[in-house]
Formats: structure tokens, sequence, C-alpha cells
């Protein structure tokens, strides 16, 4: 089997836990690397809240455990940088969370795909 680099993007949220876990079974079954990936708007203070603070601590800790990286970027482009992210560490499958609202994910999951240089799979997790 050929090994496949596996991107997990998170929020600012503790549940994003079970991407992680996800992500990282099949970064184990593809014999490639994890990266768990938060991007925020330039004009968020995403510290400022002590949860949002507190959630990502705790997923940075989670990433760590089991030997990914967790990179936090600031983009007000947030597909551009996820893009981005994904080309320039050759990754060959991204996880996402399962959006509330199916057609803004669509949408979402449309513009990535359309940024990407290589062909990238996309996983919607629920």
């Amino acid at each position: 089997m050929d090994r496949k680099n596996i991107l997990v993007c998170v929020t600012q949220q503790k549940t994003c836990e079970r991407l992680i876990h996800e992500a990282n079974k099949l970064a184990i079954e593809y014999n490639g690397e994890l990266h768990v990936i938060n991007v925020v708007k330039n004009n968020w203070n995403f510290l400022d809240s002590s949860k949002e603070s507190e959630a990502l601590e705790y997923l940075f800790s989670i990433s760590k455990n089991i030997g990914a990286s967790l990179s936090v970027l600031k983009s007000d482009d947030i597909v551009g940088a996820i893009a981005q992210y994904a080309d320039e560490n050759i990754i060959d499958c991204i996880i996402l969370g399962k959006s509330p609202n199916e057609n803004s994910e669509k949408l979402f999951v449309k513009q990535l795909k359309n940024l990407l240089k290589n062909d990238v799979e996309i996983k919607i997790l629920p």
C-alpha cells in the first residue's frame, strides 16, 4: 500500500478530538504522517477566549501524544490556507468535520478541490 499523508482540519472545540483520532487511524493504515491544522481569520482573537484557548491546548496535547504536529494558521482565506498547507506538505487526504449547513459544506469542498494542485482525497466525517 502506498504511503499517504493525512491532514485533519480542526476548530477550537474539544469535540474535534474524534477527528484527530479517526485521521490518525488512517495515517497508521497508510503508513503516513498526520498533520493537524486550525485556521483562524486574522481578526479573530481566538486566544482571548479561555474556553477556546483551553480547547486548542487540549487538541495540541492530543496531537502531540499521537505524534502529530498541530499548526495554527492565521488567514482571511481559510480555504486557500488549507490548500496551500496541503500542497506544501504533500498531503494525500484531507479530513473535515461535517458542517451543520450542507450547502456551505459542499461549497467549501468545491472551493478546496479547485485550489488544490494535487489530486487530494477529501473525507467528511460525521
